[in-house]
């Protein structure tokens, strides 16, 4: 993946998490409606997410100016989109989420990971992840 490849990558994250979060934060009921899902009793948990997902969007954004220099942001994000799926699977072998919360997964977190990890594996192999 070059450096182009990489910047073109996060700004479409960016662009993407800017968009689904400020879907969610005002119209926090919509993602439910769509998937036939009982309506949140909080919505504005639910709508706290978006906030977090719309800021995640800012930074892949400000990521994408120096995918390499800026590997740490990258590096939250691909956590995020692995103990995402995770927390998932945990709620929903415990009942805690019906099985349509899965699609959020698709577009939030599975298409990311190859993109997201390739980065992370340029960073390493041109020495600009300092691990201690």
């Amino acid at each position: 993946m070059t450096i182009k490849q990489m910047s073109i990558t996060l700004r479409i994250a960016a662009i993407y998490n800017l968009l689904w979060g400020a879907w969610v934060v005002l119209f926090p009921n919509h993602f439910f409606e769509l998937v036939g899902m009982e309506l949140p009793i909080h919505p504005v948990i639910w709508q706290g997410m978006g906030m977090v997902i719309g800021v995640y969007g800012l930074g892949y954004w400000w990521a994408s100016q120096n995918p390499l220099t800026h590997w740490p942001i990258v590096a939250v994000g691909f956590l995020g989109k692995i103990f995402g799926p995770i927390g998932f699977l945990v709620n929903y072998v415990s009942g805690a989420v019906p099985f349509e919360f899965i699609y959020t997964l698709f577009t939030n977190d599975f298409i990311w990971w190859i993109p997201f990890f390739l980065i992370l594996k340029k960073a390493n192999e041109e020495k600009k992840i300092k691990w201690v």
